[in-house]
């Protein structure tokens, strides 16, 4: 019945921020017309979290070794916040070239296979 899910990232520099995913992550894309990238996303899960705040979404980018993704990002430029334990990850937020920011993690939890 579901085959996928879209997710949209807001920004203040979408081009900026295409080109990140594009040209550093080097995820899969193709053009959906007008330069709008649309990329293919690695293994994905989604969770459910209780909140009493108007919140919608998160979005976080998954890693097998932490320290390996923020060493080779922080070459190409980009600033990383102090990685956390987390207790059910390692977690780092980097800066996007559009301004925003965008969690990746370490999992220390079980994944779905």
């Amino acid at each position: 019945m579901i085959t996928g899910a879209h997710t949209v990232l807001y920004s203040r520099d979408a081009e900026a921020d295409r080109a990140f995913f594009r040209d550093v992550l080097n995820f899969p894309h193709v053009d959906a017309g007008g330069g709008w990238l649309i990329f293919r996303l690695p293994h994905s899960e989604v969770a459910f979290h209780p909140t009493e705040e108007d919140r919608s979404a998160e979005f976080y980018l998954v890693c097998a070794d932490i320290q390996v993704v923020t060493a080779r990002l922080t070459k190409e430029g980009l600033s990383f916040t102090p990685v956390r334990d987390e207790g059910w990850g390692l977690l780092t937020m980097v800066t996007l070239p559009g301004g925003g920011t965008l969690g990746i993690y370490e999992a220390r939890h079980n994944q779905p296979e």
